[in-house]
């Protein structure tokens, strides 16, 4: 073997929260794995990075306790939550476009019967959440958010902020997004929308995603490999072979990726992936929005503010009060829009026009996003799914294809799209690998 070559048990590709799970319960099962990580970070589609005076988490964020596998990693690493601030006041559109304000109880009670029509039927459609594509979601599949919204009658005002909900919801053009992903995160939560809301955008983890997805990476026998791109995984006498952009061949028994749908074209393949793979894949999935962090001057009240999928920032919300260091104070909000293309965080003009028309008042200091759908290793924020890929691919999608796995938010039953269905994917892939190469020993 030549000295560009390595060999070991399993290779995984990716070192996210499914990459680094996956390593780490085959690691402890004896088995030589190798983790390699084209970025220079582990982490995946979290990363906490200091900006705007403050540690931003440029992707996911917000846990809770409902989030079983979430929870229990939390638990093994002693990770603890903190509540995003309660709000003080809550802003959205009247008439015309006009900012009213109020309070969260005037909200609340303004989206609450759109909120509830939207997923009404989500007990018939998916009776347990564990099993996403069992119930009668099969005949819903081909809806999107938007044909459900065109089928109930609301005035303007209610609409305007229940759709902006979802576009927080779902980083999307409503129309682009499958009545699926409201129907299986609020199956997840027992049918309870607003649970469903609480779990998705309220606790985070003190200390940051970094800090927790690098005290799992010590939990990782073998060690990672970073700023390694793979570039090629094949299949030669029983082995698979994965080649790097530096030249390296690495000859494994199993290969798990854990590239989303949207970046796994990035890998060739040979044998190519199956046909799931790459119809979803050129389809993409749903989402295509931004996560936009914006500093804006002084302490104000905390607030949430809701526009419409017509805007570029959908919604928007205080985090963070915080002083500078002549001594003047600031707040930074997290907004969330439906097209990454119509925020450009470096015009701070654009970026005074979009929060002006959430919250009208406020002066636009800096802003900071990463544009996770140009990355080339995510070309995603999280996943949503398009009508009809849900029940069409989900199975498919998490069956190995010869020696190769798929861990992936992507393709986990329950809070797909979330930490939790990134977990729940490594697990998986972990025990299905560590079977499989246990009955080929077995076999000898």
């Amino acid at each position: 073997m030549g000295a560009a070559e390595t060999a070991v048990d399993v290779v995984v590709i990716g070192a996210g929260f499914a990459g680094l799970v996956a390593a780490r319960e085959l690691g402890r099962a004896g088995h030589e794995v190798l983790v390699i990580e084209a970025r220079d970070r582990v982490g995946g589609r979290t990363w906490t990075d200091r900006r705007l005076g403050h540690d931003l988490e440029l992707g996911g964020t917000w846990v809770h306790w409902v989030q079983p596998h979430t929870w229990a990693e939390m638990t093994r690493y002693g990770r603890e939550i903190v509540r995003s601030p309660a709000v003080e006041e809550a802003y959205w559109l009247g008439a015309g476009d006009e900012p009213r304000r109020g309070g969260l109880e005037d909200f609340m009670a303004l989206i609450e019967d759109g909120q509830q029509r939207i997923v009404d039927d989500v007990r018939d459609a998916i009776p347990r959440g564990v099993d996403p594509t069992t119930g009668a979601i099969r005949s819903l599949d081909a809806l999107s958010i938007q044909d459900r919204f065109d089928e109930i009658e609301m005035s303007d005002e209610a609409r305007s902020a229940n759709e902006s909900v979802w576009v927080g919801h779902v980083n999307a053009p409503l129309d682009q997004v499958g009545l699926s992903s409201a129907l299986r995160w609020t199956a997840a939560t027992g049918g309870h929308w607003q649970l469903m809301h609480e779990a998705s955008a309220t606790y985070r983890v003190v200390g940051g995603m970094s800090a927790w997805t690098a005290r799992i990476a010590e939990d990782v026998p073998g060690g990672i490999r970073l700023n390694t791109l793979v570039t090629a995984v094949s299949e030669e006498d029983g082995l698979a072979v994965v080649e790097t952009e530096g030249g390296e061949r690495i000859t494994a028994r199993r290969v798990i990726s854990t590239l989303p749908v949207n970046a796994i074209s990035g890998i060739r393949f040979d044998p190519p992936l199956p046909e799931a793979w790459h119809r979803a894949s050129s389809e993409t999935v749903a989402s295509q929005g931004t996560k936009v962090w914006v500093k804006v001057r002084g302490s104000i009240p905390r607030f949430f503010a809701y526009a419409s999928q017509r805007h570029p920032i959908s919604v928007l919300k205080s985090e963070y009060p915080g002083t500078d260091p002549d001594g003047s104070e600031h707040t930074v909000l997290v907004g969330f829009g439906p097209d990454h293309t119509r925020v450009d965080v470096t015009d701070l003009a654009a970026v005074q026009a979009a929060v002006d028309a959430l919250r009208p008042g406020l002066e636009v200091l800096e802003a900071t996003a990463h544009d996770w759908m140009k990355d080339p290793l995510s070309r995603n924020t999280w996943m949503t799914h398009r009508p009809g890929q849900l029940t069409r691919d989900l199975r498919d999608l998490q069956e190995p294809s010869g020696l190769v796995h798929f861990a992936t938010t992507d393709n986990a039953n329950l809070w797909g799209g979330f930490i939790d269905g990134a977990i729940e994917s490594g697990l998986r892939e972990a025990r299905r690998v560590g079977d499989s190469l246990t009955a080929a020993r077995t076999e000898r």
